[in-house]
């Protein structure tokens, strides 16, 4: 395959992977917006990353919470405390080590989160009753494909995988 193909196949799924995005992010919106008072209003995508790493990995400190950010434990704790305002997350002292906090997601935003994950499923269930069982497939293959890059290239560091 030459460079030109290379370049229209990475714009081609750049392109609908964007479009998928954006449909998250539309639903997204629309449980965040319904559920304003559960989650709190006006969440930013870096408050959002934040509440989706929390809620896949649990508990962790302002560090931790920093590292998978990429940003500083200051920037990370300001931003927790704007979450903690809004009633969207806890701090809590851990229970390994009481010098340790650990930040954790409330419950009420729990309920909210899960509510968004089910109509995302739904948004996704809707897409595959769609399309045929072969698509289906490929699509799924093609999945597993690009899990297992990213999660090599995640273990080794980008571009050392392979």
């Amino acid at each position: 395959m030459n460079d030109s193909d290379q370049l229209e196949q990475a714009r081609f799924i750049y392109t609908t992977g964007r479009l998928i995005h954006e449909r998250i992010l539309r639903v997204h919106s629309r449980h965040l917006a319904a559920r304003a008072g559960a989650i709190g209003s006006e969440l930013s995508v870096a408050q959002l990353n934040m509440i989706a790493i929390l809620s896949q990995q649990g508990p962790l400190s302002i560090g931790g919470l920093a590292d998978q950010l990429g940003t500083t434990a200051p920037s990370a704790s300001a931003m927790v405390d704007r979450l903690v305002e809004k009633g969207v997350l806890l701090r809590e002292q851990s229970s390994e080590d009481r010098r340790k906090v650990e930040v954790r997601i409330s419950p009420e935003a729990v309920k909210a989160i899960t509510a968004v994950e089910e109509s995302l499923f739904r948004l996704f269930r809707g897409l595959v009753e769609k399309l045929d069982a072969e698509t289906t497939r490929k699509w799924c293959e093609v999945l597993d494909a690009i899990q297992k890059v990213i999660m090599d290239d995640e273990a080794y560091g980008p571009g050392m995988a392979g």
